[in-house]
């Protein structure tokens, strides 16, 4: 979950040098599908970590736990400065909202089903803003193709649990918002200074909401460095894989590489999570995932 990335997968902040492509060189060496890979990884771990961590925290405590901490290290890294223009402000409020509910709701989301199946309907999302308002039939079948992949996923033998997939879908509307909110973002600022003040005040967004299901663990110290590791696995490391990724490969290529979100979701859910997919599913997840990277790639072409 998450960050600008290229095509229909947009939803990532990229942009900009300072600490975060300090830290990127240290992966210098290796090759760029690499980092982009080890990126998708990161951050479906830290949502299987997330996951554990619902046991103990609950989901909404979880989110607080994984915004907070993205915050204060994002902070720590680009030191925002607060004194911004009304028009920066009105956009980072926004973020800020979008992000926390996405988050809120993408969690609501693999609380009730598999993690792939909630990051494939998710992507619905990204994908509409890529194939939206297009007069090719070309993208109208790439929309076709990923709509009946969602719906096979939902109708296989034994389903999926109804608000679980609800959940994902509005995951996918925030997701879609997100996008367009990062591109207006990226216009006014060139570092993570942006990004930083947007995961404050979505920590703050999602705060009344994750009080109640922390309680006592907020002291647990286990609880809390489980927090930590979830906001590191899915913000800062990805972030920062993908920053030294775009600075070696196309923009198309990135967004190809990152239609592979969904399959890697179902794959990582299956080996830490236990949670098998049926035959079904998976061809579910291919032709969403098919569909992704072909609007990718014939976005790129037009």
């Amino acid at each position: 979950m998450v960050m600008a990335q290229a095509g229909p997968t947009s939803g990532r902040s990229t942009g900009g040098s300072g600490p975060f492509a300090a830290a990127a060189r240290v992966a210098g060496a290796v090759p760029p599908t690499a980092l982009v890979l080890l990126g998708i990884v990161s951050i479906q771990v830290g949502a299987a970590l997330a996951k554990h961590l619902f046991a103990l925290a609950g989901t909404s405590g979880t989110v607080a736990l994984r915004l907070a901490f993205a915050a204060v290290v994002l902070v720590l890294l680009w030191r925002p400065s607060v004194r911004i223009g009304k028009r920066m402000l009105l956009t980072v409020l926004g973020y800020g909202v979008v992000l926390g509910s996405m988050n809120l709701l993408f969690y609501q989301a693999i609380e009730r089903i598999p993690l792939g199946a909630a990051v494939t309907i998710e992507f619905l999302g990204p994908l509409a803003v890529a194939v939206v308002g297009s007069r090719r039939w070309v993208d109208g079948l790439w929309a076709l193709l990923a709509a009946g992949g969602v719906l096979l996923l939902t109708r296989s033998d034994g389903g999926l649990v109804w608000t679980g997939v609800l959940f994902a879908l509005l995951a996918g509307v925030c997701w879609a918002t997100y996008i367009l909110v990062a591109a207006s973002l990226g216009s006014q600022s060139t570092d993570g200074q942006g990004l930083a003040l947007a995961m404050v005040f979505a920590a703050l967004v999602v705060l009344p909401f994750g009080v109640g299901d922390l309680g006592p663990v907020l002291l647990d110290p286990l609880v809390l460095l489980a927090g930590l590791g979830v906001a590191l696995l899915s913000t800062v490391v990805p972030h920062s894989l993908e920053l030294e990724a775009l600075r070696r490969i196309p923009p198309r290529v990135f967004g190809i590489l990152m239609s592979l979100e969904p399959a890697m979701a179902a794959l990582v859910g299956l080996v830490v999570l236990h949670e098998a997919l049926r035959p079904t599913q998976w061809v579910a997840v291919c032709c969403v995932v098919l569909a992704s990277a072909g609007a990718t790639r014939t976005a790129k072409q037009a």
